[in-house]
């Protein structure tokens, strides 16, 4: 089993920036990717951005450029530097793992709220 506990979501203004933090715990040797994904109000749950162990990324169209997905291996954490942010942003933010080969995250966070004011 896999514990995942994100932290750092807020209200914040248009234009500002939040970092959100997942803190990994248990059985996280076979874990090789970590990603955030989001859903806002109305709409199906999207991937954000996913990092990989050796720190290979990829993001959704909607936020490159404006967010970052970093990885402390050493603190079991991943972060989620968000610039820039937009209204449309507004969503909660889930952390995940994926096992090697998954294709799907195998374990979620509880998910961390994120607002976006205009």
């Amino acid at each position: 089993q896999v514990q995942l506990v994100e932290s750092g979501g807020g209200l914040v203004q248009a234009g500002g920036s939040l970092r959100l933090s997942c803190v990994a715990s248990g059985s996280i040797f076979s874990i090789n990717r970590m990603a955030w994904y989001r859903r806002a109000p109305g709409k199906q749950r999207e991937l954000v951005a996913r990092i990989t162990t050796g720190g290979s990324t990829n993001y959704a169209d909607s936020v490159k450029g404006r967010f970052t997905i970093s990885r402390d291996n050493a603190k079991n954490t991943v972060y989620l530097q968000m610039n820039s942010l937009k209204p449309e942003d507004t969503a909660v933010y889930y952390c995940s793992a994926y096992y090697s080969g998954s294709s799907y995250p195998d374990y979620w966070g509880q998910g961390t709220q994120v607002t976006v004011s205009s």
